[in-house]
């Protein structure tokens, strides 16, 4: 007797699909996983984990790595001349609650040939949202703290000009940061995308890389690390100012995050919490987005920042 196969699946199956998913959380934690790309810049050049306490966070600032009382000749049998462990200016600062909302229909779910798509882009335009407002506050704090600048115009010229040697200004840059004997070791270099192409095709910078490897920029379309220094790229429109900034990450300062998830949100190493709420009366999904943080810069001795790299 022959038997039937199943029917092929049907839009409202599918519809029924997207509604299971929206409300189970852990579902929509692994979709939020495949938005690889979505990345924070601030957690890239504040690397340190803070956590609040009652909406605000206590932190110091520029502790110093020696105490003040100098090391002395102890002779035989005397007691070590004791010193007070030296600390930084302490200072506090309260989280903020960035977030928002959108909407998808249940017209844009079945309307869509693969409905799983569509929840997919309303997601993505969530934790993009939130990725950018974050991004910009905390580039902001970092350029309002970081105070030193080394100009380019002394190290060959402008970065656009004819006479550029990023490499040397660079070089020039983690110096700096290095002899104020404070224990920092620049990691990152922060810059805008502009700035980014302007290095990455720079005459002398590609005569220094080694040749026909597949790491090289005219196969691999980017540069992850130069002068020992993890490259990381920012939209102009996320920076204060177009300036390049050598930092040590480690030493910086840090994101301080409300640890804390409230019933019905799920959250993931991005640390953007998402929830889906069912609107009935609307035939509609409310999907909304936030992070419950504020950057914090406690060394702000840790950084630099290039200035005149582009000649109008």
């Amino acid at each position: 007797m022959p038997v039937n196969p199943p029917g092929a699946p049907t839009l409202s199956g599918d519809l029924l699909t997207i509604h299971r998913l929206l409300q189970t959380p852990t579902q929509i934690r692994r979709r939020l996983r495949t938005l690889a790309d979505m990345r924070f810049v601030a957690d890239q050049i504040l690397t340190q984990r803070l956590r609040s306490s009652g909406g605000a966070v206590l932190y110091e600032v520029s502790e110093p790595i020696i105490n003040a009382r100098p090391v002395e000749a102890v002779p035989p049998g005397s007691e070590y001349p004791r010193a007070v462990t030296a600390e930084g200016a302490a200072a506090v600062a309260a989280v903020s609650k960035w977030g928002q909302s959108t909407r998808l229909t249940d017209e844009r779910i079945k309307r869509h040939i693969y409905p799983g798509d569509e929840l997919d882009r309303v997601l993505r335009k969530v934790v993009n949202s939130v990725v950018t407002k974050v991004d910009a506050v905390a580039i902001a704090a970092v350029a309002s703290a970081v105070t030193a600048t080394i100009d380019a115009d002394t190290y060959g010229g402008a970065w656009n000009g004819t006479t550029p040697n990023i490499l040397r200004t660079i070089e020039a840059a983690k110096a700096a940061i290095l002899d104020l004997d404070m224990g920092y070791n620049p990691d990152t270099i922060l810059m805008s995308s502009n700035k980014y192409a302007i290095m990455a095709s720079d005459e002398k910078v590609a005569a220094l890389r080694r040749r026909e490897a597949t790491d090289n920029p005219i196969y691999s379309g980017s540069i992850d690390v130069i002068d020992g220094l993890k490259v990381v790229v920012a939209p102009a429109s996320r920076l204060p100012s177009d300036d390049v900034w050598v930092l040590d990450s480690q030493e910086l300062g840090g994101m301080a995050d409300e640890a804390d998830v409230d019933p019905g949100y799920t959250v993931d190493q991005m640390a953007v919490q998402v929830q889906s709420a069912r609107v009935a009366q609307n035939d509609a999904w409310d999907i909304w987005g936030r992070r419950i943080t504020v950057p914090v810069v406690m060394e702000p001795g840790a950084g630099i920042r290039i200035v005149d790299t582009i000649d109008p």
